[in-house]
């Protein structure tokens, strides 16, 4: 048997795998031919093929996309229809397709099926919106990525005291909004099933800003309020007929608007009781806003054997006497010899460089200038 596959409709994680699986299967158990129409209900109405060896399967399983493309065209329009695609299977001695698409690949797939033509449809779609199946593939890593950006949404919104509205696909179901919306702990999830006011998704919304929260929606893209018959769509109809959805966030969010700040004042760090009441250091180090020193800190530190220049007469009663060789000045190496006296230098460095080293963070994370 003759057996040609495609892939149609929006793209997503898994569909290189299918394509290997039913190769692999078909070539190995029951002795298939496999070739792939091009560019998903494109390849079928112009037949366009290409033919699927064992060999080109091999190690795609791991990749993205689909190495045979796809397309949102209609098999029924252009010159489509039942007719001249069974012309070109009988042309090609195709005798069944392999159709592996969503919503509306699988609608045409039906339809050609009714009339006449054998296709076995494998469920393909990041909505999750298909009759006989639980999960289709591509749901779960829709899910990953929508609940992935939530999760930064979220810090956005905090830092800034802000309602943020996150709007994910779904067309006419809301399972990536449930499951994303669930996993990042949304304070409202609005999805197609169940209708709400704008009235009630006020008052959770203000609710949660009261608690000193920053807001956060998820909302699929097919939610209808209380009040609207259809979903919001302003982008016209795709290639099958159906309204391209869209747009909802948009609309909800001019709905809302905090009333007077209700959080916690923030405590300044210059003037709290804690920052007040830390000793302030007595090293002698630049301060933070200076920073790169213009002298380095394991000089300043009190370490004169660490210096690229001779020792002077001050200090040479305390310089080790390997610190007074030729080569030591020159190479001004911070690493000496094992001696008695390093493990006491090296303490008295990091002694005095741990408060530097604080503070430079603390300014790296804007929260001033803080002497350790």
């Amino acid at each position: 048997m003759k057996i040609g596959i495609l892939t149609s409709g929006g793209d997503c994680p898994g569909l290189n795998a299918v394509i290997r699986g039913a190769v692999l299967k078909g070539i190995a158990i029951h002795g298939h031919e496999f070739v792939g129409f091009l560019d998903g209900w494109r390849g079928v109405v112009e037949g366009d093929i290409i033919p699927i060896p064992r060999t080109m399967v091999r190690g795609i399983a791991k990749q993205g996309g689909t190495i045979l493309g796809t397309s949102r065209t209609n098999p029924f329009e252009n010159g489509g229809g039942p007719e001249v695609i069974k012309a070109h299977m009988d042309r090609l001695g195709i005798d069944a397709i392999i159709a592996i698409g969503g919503e509306g690949t699988l609608a045409a797939a039906k339809r050609l099926t009714d009339a006449g033509l054998k296709i076995v449809g494998v469920p393909k779609t990041v909505d999750n919106d298909l009759d006989a199946t639980d999960y289709t593939f591509g749901f779960d890593t829709a899910v990953q990525i929508a609940t992935e950006a939530i999760d930064r949404l979220r810090t956005t919104g905090e830092s800034h005291h802000r309602c943020m509205i996150a709007e994910v696909m779904g067309r006419h179901v809301g399972w990536i909004a449930l499951h994303a919306g669930m996993a990042s702990g949304a304070h409202a999830i609005l999805i197609p099933e169940q209708k709400a006011s704008m009235d009630q998704i006020t008052e959770w919304v203000q609710e949660a800003h009261d608690r000193g929260r920053a807001p956060l929606v998820v909302v699929a893209e097919g939610f209808v309020p209380e009040g609207q018959e259809t979903p919001h769509s302003e982008r016209g109809l795709d290639t099958f007929g159906r309204p391209r959805l869209g747009g909802i966030a948009e609309m909800l969010a001019p709905s809302w608007r905090p009333g007077p700040a209700s959080r916690p004042a923030q405590p300044s760090l210059a003037t709290s009781s804690a920052a007040a009441s830390r000793p302030r250091s007595t090293a002698s180090w630049p301060p933070v806003w200076a920073w790169p020193p213009s002298t380095p800190w394991w000089i300043s530190a009190g370490a004169p054997w660490c210096r690229s220049t001779a020792p002077t007469s001050s200090t040479l009663a305390s310089t080790p006497p390997w610190a007074t060789s030729r080569a030591f000045r020159r190479t001004a190496t911070t690493k000496p010899p094992s001696s008695s006296a390093r493990p006491q230098l090296r303490e008295r460095t990091l002694e005095a460089a741990l408060p530097r080293a604080s503070s430079v963070r603390s300014r790296c994370f804007g929260l001033g200038r803080v002497e350790a």
